[in-house]
Formats: C-alpha cells, structure tokens, sequence
C-alpha cells in the first residue's frame, strides 16, 4: 500500500520531467479570435468577405453552408452560420517550410453567423509568441491580413 502511495505521489513529478516535442508551443498555444460585428444584410456580409479574401490574393478551397444546409433538412426558422476556407499557396509553402507543424493552422478560415440580430465574422489568428521567431515574424505580417479581411466584410 505504502509503495502504491509513493509511486502515484511521484508520478506528477515524472510527468513533468517528460521531454517535449520540437515547437510544441505551437500544440500548446492558446488560440486568439478576431472578431467583428454588423448589421449588413447577411448576404452582403458573404459576397464582400470572398471580395476580400480575392483582394489579399487568397483562393477560396472551401464554402460550408451549414445554416443552409440545417433549414434544407427541415428546420425552416434555423439562423445563418457559414464556414469559409481560403489559403494562399505560396505563403502555405513558406509557413510549412518555417515549420511543418504550422499545418494545423491551414487553411486560413473565417466564420459568419447571425447572433442577436447582428452579423459575426470571426477568424482565429496565428499565434506571434511561439518559441520559433521565424514563424512569429510570418504570424506578424498575416495576422494583419486577417484582420483586414474581417474588417472589410464588416463595413458598413
């Protein structure tokens, strides 16, 4: 009984003596939101949000109408919520070649949805504090796209 107390009282200690992975604060980061809100009709929100991924010379891979899809199968009052997918393949080239485990980043999405009468367009943004400063200097220059991309779709 004694051994099993002092083996499970070690074992915390033991954890935390555990190596880890290369760049694991890129596994480990918290994620950041940008988020924007506006009264535009939501139509308007999703054709200036492509406008503006275009403009930044983003391809969009993917369009998920999930608010659609819902009222499709029967559920006629359900709000709007959509998924946008987009990734510049020269700059996905530089962020993998900086790091491979960048790829859980990828592709760069962006998120509408209805809430409390308004319009919400919110993108995660890639963390500039990680222990790779090569990557902290490419998060540096797209957070600002990013960003600007929300923003435009949101003007009013």
């Amino acid at each position: 009984m004694l051994k099993n107390l002092v083996i499970f009282s070690c074992l915390p200690l033991l954890i935390s003596c555990a190596s880890q992975p290369e760049n694991a604060s890129l596994f480990s980061q918290r994620v950041d939101y940008y988020q924007q809100e506006t009264v535009k009709p939501y139509d308007e929100v999703l054709s200036e949000l492509e406008v503006a991924i275009a403009e930044h010379n983003f391809r969009i891979t993917g369009h998920s109408r999930v608010g659609k899809v819902i009222r499709d199968r029967g559920a006629a009052d359900f709000p709007e919520y959509d998924t946008v997918q987009f990734c510049n393949l020269t700059l996905a080239k530089t962020m993998l070649e900086i790091t491979p485990h960048a790829i859980g980043y990828m592709p760069c999405n962006v998120v509408t949805y209805q809430f409390a009468g308004k319009t919400r367009i919110k993108t995660h943004l890639l963390p500039e504090d990680t222990d790779n400063a090569a990557f902290n200097e490419f998060a540096s220059k797209m957070n600002p796209q990013l960003k600007q991309i929300v923003d435009f779709a949101a003007e009013h």
